[in-house]
Formats: C-alpha cells, structure tokens, sequence
C-alpha cells in the first residue's frame, strides 16, 4: 500500500438459515439494520462519508443498485454515492478493494464498505416455453385467443420452476455445482468423508464455543460487539447465528447421504456451508480521516490480491490469492497469528491445507520451488466457520475480515502487532486473500 488503510469498526447481522422459504428480511434490511448501528456509534455523521459500496451476488430485482439503496435507507443522504460490487463468494471484501482503491487514488478519505444477500429470498424461475406462453396471455386480445392459449399451457414447465439458487450455485462455464467442484478437490488430494465430516463437527463445536464466550454478540478487548441484533417487522428479535448445531458430531453427520455426487461422493450438506441470510460492515479510512474525525483504528489493511485457477477446482482459490501475499512480505504459513479461510467446504478448506502441503502442487500450480509447509490448524477459524455460520455469499468476504480482527485483538489482548489473513474461494475459479494487522 502506498500509504496506509484503516480499519475502524465494524458490524454484522446475525446469520440466519435458509428454511426452505423466504425469510424476515430482505437483503436491504439486512444492510441497513446492521449499517445504522454502525454508523450511529462513530464520531462522524453518516453524511460525512465519501461513498457507500456494498458487496451482493443476488440483488432482488426491487433492490437494484442495492448499494445506493442501503445508503439512502441508513441516512447517509443524497449527496453520498452508494454503489455495488459482485465478484461471487468475495463481493463483501470486493467492496473493501473498491473502496481501497479509490482511498489510494485520493478519491475517497472514508468509506463503509461491506457485503450483503439474502439467499431465502432467491427466485424461482421459469423456463422459456413458460415465459413465452404468459407472453402470448399477455397479447391475447379476445376471449377466444385466450381459452386457446390455455389449451396450450405448457404444464410441466408451469410445475417444474427453475430454482434460483441452484442455477446460481452451477459454473456457466464448467457445468458443476460448487458441491460438485469440492468433490473435485477431494478427489486430487484424497480427502475422505471421515475427515470432511469430523472437520465439520469442528465448525459447529467452535461456534458453539463463541457464543458461549461472548465472542460474537459482546464488546471485548477494546472492540464493540461483532453481532447487532436486529428485530424484523413482525417484532420478532434475532440476536445470533442460528444455524449452528450444539449436537452436531462427525458420527451424526455420517448418517447424511452425499448431495452432489449420489453415488460416488462425499461432500454433504452436512459438511458444506449453509445457505443463509446477513449483512456485514466495515468503516475504513485513510490517515487523513483517522485525523480529521479523531478516529480510534482497530485494524491496518497491509495487501490485498485476487487469483485465478480452473472453475473446477475453485476451492483452492485461498492458496492461490494468500500465496503471493506471503511471498512478497517473506512470511511463512505459521508466521501469522490467524487464518480465517471461508468454509464453503470442509473439503475445500481441507484441500487448501494439503496443497500448501504438496512439492507437486506449489511447483506446478503455484510456481513455487517447494511446499509452502502445513498450516497449524489451531491457527485456522478459530471460532469456527460458514459451515456452521452460514455464507451469504455476498456478506461472507467482509465477515471473515472483521471476525479475524477480533481474533486478533483477542489474542493480543488489545495489543497492536498481531497479523492474520482472510482468504475466501470463489465460484467461477477466483481466489481473494487479505492481510490484515490489528491496531
């Protein structure tokens, strides 16, 4: 960076599981919820920001430019512009590169960034024999047009909807599922279903363990609390994560069949991220308005990088971002403090692990001369993941990079010094990775 970025605060919704319908909020709810709390406890009014980017991979085609629309709705005013980034699975920490970018570029000194979706709400779709039938209702001029129109209703099209979020979740290029690109992965580093599903039992026990402690809905170590609970329309109140199983166990999570691959796979729903709903937040800053408004830092954003592999491996996209990071400011896997890598898959974070681990894959993939060397696990999603999280999948970039500030801070107590990475896979064949330090 040619000159430092900062990290003030930050907040999300809680993360709310898909239950087969839509759900309490939209996804500008979901934003705006959490962007108002943010904003009400910093020193500088809302319209005193420089710009409002948000980060969403399914906007709601009522909430186009879902960006402007979350800044209108938290008060930020007219004058402020509020835009929207989508890059998949990374558009919550796109944002973050947006805004970095255009801090760097002297065309922007503060700026919110974050990422939103709200995934329960995806469509359903048609297909194009349905659309062109209610198209040709639409012309009908006569009664006699229509009742010969209904004779022609395509009714296994009108039965058989596309659903939105499966369409979403295939490569257009590669034909898979994202399921079916971490059975990919699985298979090149021979990853079993007992380590998938013990890695996702992990998950949920870490969780469970956060919210025992506080971790996620308490002010702690200098920084305020992760989670804002939010109450819906209804009034009902939603405080934490709910989609986190205080009995989830790798012998229960045995139990479930493989989704993607029926017959030869291992990847479950178990053992995959959950679809979900949220929000999440971050106020950055240049040195300039760290001064102008007395701003208290928690963090420093020290290099940010976006890969690209094949789309049928897009699991591995976290090595291929995290790996140049590191080799630029000459750090080893374990010379950091902290790994927050998005858990789409636990094969796919698995994978990450073993690539680093393989002569063959940082020489060949990476250029490398060697292994990068193994990752200690203690070291990694230390308060758990997606897996038992959720990944709204716009909100999941911005959320790995806030919750490993407070791991940070955590650890160091509130001291200054301590370093981690965020990394996250991307659907399409990306990878994103950040290098953060906590202030």
């Amino acid at each position: 960076m040619r000159k430092p970025i900062y990290i003030i605060d930050g907040a999300r919704t809680p993360f709310l599981k898909s239950r087969n319908r839509p759900g309490p909020f939209s996804a500008s709810d979901l934003a705006t919820a959490a962007g108002k709390v943010l904003l009400a406890r910093q020193p500088f009014a809302a319209s005193e920001l420089d710009e409002v980017i948000l980060g969403c991979a399914a906007p709601s085609v009522d909430e186009v430019n879902i960006g402007r629309v979350a800044a209108l709705r938290m008060g930020c005013g007219l004058a402020v512009p509020g835009w929207t980034v989508m890059r998949n699975c990374a558009s919550g920490m796109q944002s973050m590169d947006s805004a970095i970018a255009n801090m760097l570029s002297e065309r922007a000194s503060l700026v919110l960034a974050g990422g939103v979706d709200a995934l329960s709400r995806a469509p359903l779709l048609y297909d194009d024999a349905m659309v062109t039938w209610f198209s040709d209702m639409a012309a009908a001029r006569t009664l006699g047009q229509r009742a010969a129109l209904f004779t022609r209703l395509p009714f296994k099209s009108l039965l058989s909807p596309v659903i939105g979020i499966m369409r979403g979740l295939t490569d257009p290029v590669c034909g898979l599922l994202m399921g079916q690109t971490a059975e990919n992965v699985a298979y090149r580093f021979g990853i079993t279903r007992q380590q998938m599903d013990e890695y996702a039992a992990r998950s949920h026990q870490r969780v469970v363990q956060s919210q025992k402690n506080g971790w996620l809905n308490d002010a702690h170590d200098g920084l305020a609390a992760e989670i804002v609970p939010i109450y819906s329309s209804a009034g009902s109140l939603y405080r934490n994560d709910d989609g986190v199983r205080e009995d989830s166990t790798a012998a229960n999570l045995a139990k479930l069949r493989p989704f993607f691959d029926r017959k030869f796979g291992n990847v479950t729903a178990g053992n995959s991220s959950q679809i979900t709903d949220g929000a999440a937040w971050m106020v950055l800053a240049d040195e300039a308005a760290v001064k102008r408004h007395d701003l208290k830092p928690i963090g420093r954003i020290i290099d940010t990088q976006w890969a690209g592999l094949d789309p049928a491996e897009m699991g591995l996209g976290p090595v291929h971002a995290a790996t140049p990071i590191l080799k630029r400011h000459n750090l080893g896997l374990d010379d950091l403090d902290a790994w927050e890598i998005n858990e789409a898959f636990a094969a796919q974070v698995l994978g990450c692990v073993e690539a680093w681990k393989s002569e063959q894959y940082c020489r060949d993939m990476l250029g490398l001369d060697g292994a990068m060397g193994e990752l200690d696990m203690e070291k990694l999603n230390i308060d758990g993941g997606a897996i038992a999280l959720g990944h709204p999948v716009g909100a999941s970039g911005t959320r790995i990079v806030l919750h490993l500030l407070h791991v940070l801070k955590r650890m160091g107590n509130g001291k200054a010094g301590k370093r981690g990475m965020a990394a996250i896979c991307i659907g399409g064949g990306l990878g994103g990775a950040m290098l953060v330090e906590a202030l």
